[in-house]
Order: structure tokens, then sequence, then C-alpha cells
């Protein structure tokens, strides 16, 4: 295991201890911020991961320890669980209930929803090696592991992968590891939804690693079809890069950090409406305490915000998480510190860099923010802190982490399950109050579609349909996607 990883695991065994159920509050009035859950531990504990919202609208996500397992010598091993947006709270799984921890242990990242319904995500330790694993649950809790990494001699295919997965257009899963693969300084991977895994690329290729190092974050698939992602070590100066990756695993290093601009990114990436792509660094910048930057996809870096810019850092410090665009056309993130009490904040940035913090956490309600923000389709975002809450039962005065949610007054929106399809291909579309909509259309083309539930419809890419928005009619308005569908050929 690496240093790096020794690290992070170490902060999280530290603060995990158990006790009962989890506390909830109502969801959030619109511009509110409110709690809907506090970790305790045996219900999970120290979130790290983003949340994802689900078919049926609740939304869920991964504790990076804490559950009911009493495998891993006392401290919690990690939860899948599920959230409503009233705030009740149901534990999943708990990792670390076979023997040895052979169904995973310690999931660092989010899940995503995948096309068939199901979420998938990653462990960053436990499996057969203990190096980590890739699994599938269902949204009522059923688990099975898909690889375990470490299966090939010197965990040649990767281990210990702390980032999410992305699902691509072609229906495969890409993530990467922090460590393992020819070089032990990670790897990005594909692997099917049935558990065949390939390794695409292995950092420090290139002399003296010029092509980066420990990739934490996962990659995402842009509208040119090439996956985009962050290393946090690495590059020509050593403070980590931006790669451009093809599907088929040839690598461009897009930018390698100096400090000056950045240092040490550990977020992934988001595109913009322009092609560019927008993502946070740990450190650097102009006072040290990270940045905001965007990247065009040719690799001209602009730094948008350098953190600490304010007195005290009431603007935030320490961005752990990335980016999220949302559907007014600004970003909004978390920091892990500063604020008004040094335990982070909520921020929103225009994509012109003008940086405005939204709430100041005070550790009643959270503390130290390391998960990417999700826009649900009511048009709030929900997040989650790794310590803070009111249960301070896995560590003193710290607490075990919160779920909350934050309404800036965003209206509904309808967002598609995949966002690009062929002509008569499936299609899912989640929204709110949709049981009552009397149409839809692709790009005004008309498609038939069948209500599923309250949250989802079914339908499939209609015959003359282009490349647009997605609405959906109900009597109580029509609601938009929040990207546009890409109508492939």
């Amino acid at each position: 295991m690496s240093v790096q990883s020794d690290r992070r695991r170490a902060a999280v065994l530290v603060a995990a201890t158990f006790a009962t159920l989890a506390t909830a509050r109502l969801a959030p009035a619109q511009q509110d911020f409110e709690v809907l859950i506090n970790f305790d531990g045996t219900s999970g504990a120290n979130p790290y991961g983003s949340l994802v919202q689900g078919l049926d609208a609740s939304l869920y996500g991964t504790t990076a320890s804490g559950g009911t397992s009493t495998n891993c010598k006392g401290l919690g091993c990690g939860t899948v669980f599920k959230v409503t947006r009233t705030g009740t709270l149901t534990g999943l799984y708990s990792f670390c209930a076979q023997y040895n921890c052979t169904d995973g242990n310690g999931p660092f990242a989010g899940l995503v929803q995948a096309s068939d319904g199901n979420l998938y995500g990653t462990t960053e330790a436990g499996g057969s090696y203990q190096e980590g694993t890739v699994f599938e649950t269902t949204p009522k809790g059923g688990r099975t592991t898909l690889y375990n990494f470490c299966a090939q001699t010197g965990c040649i295919e990767g281990a210990q992968p702390y980032g999410g997965l992305v699902q691509s257009i072609d229906g495969n899963f890409y993530g990467t590891t922090e460590a393992g693969g020819a070089n032990g300084a990670g790897t990005v991977f594909k692997i099917t939804p049935g558990g065949v895994l390939t390794t695409l690329y292995s950092f420090c290729s290139q002399a003296n690693c010029t092509d980066g190092s420990y990739p934490y974050a996962g990659v995402i698939q842009a509208t040119d079809g090439n996956l985009y992602g962050t290393a946090s070590e690495g590059g020509v100066a050593g403070y980590g890069t931006v790669f451009k990756m093809t599907p088929q695993g040839s690598l461009t290093t897009l930018h390698s950090f100096d400090g000056t601009d950045g240092a040490n990114p550990e977020a992934g990436l988001v595109e913009a409406v322009d092609g560019s792509l927008d993502g946070t660094t740990l450190g650097g910048g102009a006072n040290g305490w990270g940045t905001v930057f965007e990247i065009a996809p040719t690799g001209t870096l602009t730094t948008l915000h350098s953190f600490c810019s304010r007195r005290n850092c009431t603007d935030g410090s320490f961005p752990y998480a990335g980016l999220v665009k949302a559907t007014d056309g600004n970003f909004y993130g978390t920091a892990s510190g500063g604020g008004d009490t040094g335990e982070g904040t909520i921020f929103k940035i225009t994509p012109g860099g003008i940086l405005t913090a939204l709430h100041s956490f005070d550790g009643s309600d959270g503390a130290e923010p390391t998960a990417s923000l999700v826009q649900a389709t009511s048009g709030a975002f929900y997040g989650t802190t790794f310590y803070g809450g009111s249960n301070d039962s896995c560590r003193v005065d710290d607490g075990c982490g919160t779920v909350f949610g934050l309404s800036v007054g965003l209206p509904p929106f309808v967002e598609t399950l995949p966002t690009a399809r062929r002509a008569g291909a499936p299609v899912r579309i989640l929204g709110t109050y949709l049981a009552a909509a009397t149409s839809v259309t692709f790009n005004g083309v008309a498609a038939t579609f069948k209500v599923v539930a309250p949250s989802e419809i079914e339908t499939k890419v209609p015959s003359g349909a282009t490349t647009g928005t997605v609405q959906v009619t109900t009597p109580s308005g029509t609601l938009s996607s929040n990207v546009p569908f890409r109508v492939l050929p």
C-alpha cells in the first residue's frame, strides 16, 4: 500500500467507532441549507465520495467507514446507503460482511447510476487480494463483486481504486487506481458490466513520471468521446497533471501543474458547454491553498480562483472535491477548509471566475466536505461532509459526518440516462412529479413513452431526432434536460 493510501486510510480509521441510528431533518427549503443525516457509526461514518440520484429520486452514496460489520478489528469498513430527500436513511450494505473482507473494505468513491438500473462503485481495500474491488449493487442492497484487484501478478492491472466509475456511451465503465500497474503509480482501466477488466494505461510510463502518477479521481467521458482526468502527482514539476485519453488507451498530457497555477489535483473534471474542462487543485495557486481552473481541450489552462484570497480564508481552502455544472450555467463546489470557522465551505463560481461563498460549515452542521455536490432533478444540491454533525461517537468533538441539502432557488429539470444514444435506443428520463406527463420530445421531435414511476419515464430516441434538449411536458409546466442529449450516428 502506498504512503498516500496509508495517510488517507489512517484519517478514516482513527475516526471510526459506532453507535445506533442517524437522525433526520426535513429537506431543504428554497434558498436554505439543511442537515438531512447525522451519521453515527453504525449507520455509517465519514462519507468521502459524492452522492448520486437514483431511479426512485432517492440519493445513494457510500461511507468510507462505519457500518455493522465486526470484521475490521473494531473499526467500520464502510457502507452503501440510501437517503430520501426528506431525510430517511436506509443502510443497504455494510462491507466486510465476509471473512477477511473479501467483499471489499473502505469505499472512498461515490456510486454511478447505470443505464441498467443498478449502481456501481469501488472499494479502496478488501477483496480477495486486499487491494480493492469493483462492485455492483441493486437499489435494494444486493451486492456483487465484479473484480478483485491484484488478481494478476504484481498488481499489473492496478490496485487501490480511490476514484469512482463513469459509464461510457459503449455501456462499459472506466475508472482509475491510485496504485499498482506496470510502474506502481496507478492506472486507467475499463471494465464491462460483467466484470471483464482491461488495463488501458499505467502511469509513470514516461521518464521522471512526466505523464503523471497516483490518480485519485476517476475520469469523465467528454462529448468528443475521449476520457479526461487528473493525476495528483508527477508531471514536469511533480505537482500533478491533467490528461486526455482515447477509449483505447492513448494518453496525452494536457497540462503539468507547477505550483503557481495549482498543485496536486485530487478531484475529477467537469465539461463546460464550450467543451472546456473545469476542476480544482488541492494546493498551490497564488496563496498556496488550492485553485479552481479551466482548461481547453488543447491544453491552455486558466486559473479562475486561488483560495484564501479573502481574510481568514472565508472563501475556503483545500478543495478535495470537484465541481458540478448547474442548470444556471454556474459551477458549484466545496472546499474542505476555510470559511467562517475553518470547517469548510460551499461555493458558487461563475465561468468567468467570480466566486461566492454560499455556506460556511461550523462543525455542528458538518465539517470538512471532501465530496462533489450533486444537483438533484428538484433543482437543489446535496452533498456530504467527512466529519461533523450532532453525533460525536466517531471521534471526540469531530462527529461522524453528515448528508446535507442546499437550495438556491433553481427550478426542477429532467435528466436522461444515458446522455447519448442512437435513434431507436432505450432511454430513461429521471425527474420529479412525472406521473402526469403528457409528452416527451427530443429536440422538438415527439417520442413515445411510458411513465413507470413518478420519478422515471421510459422512452426511445425517436427517428429523425437530432442533438438537443429533451423536454417533458407536465400539467405544472415543461421540464428541460440539464444537458443536451446527443443523438449518435
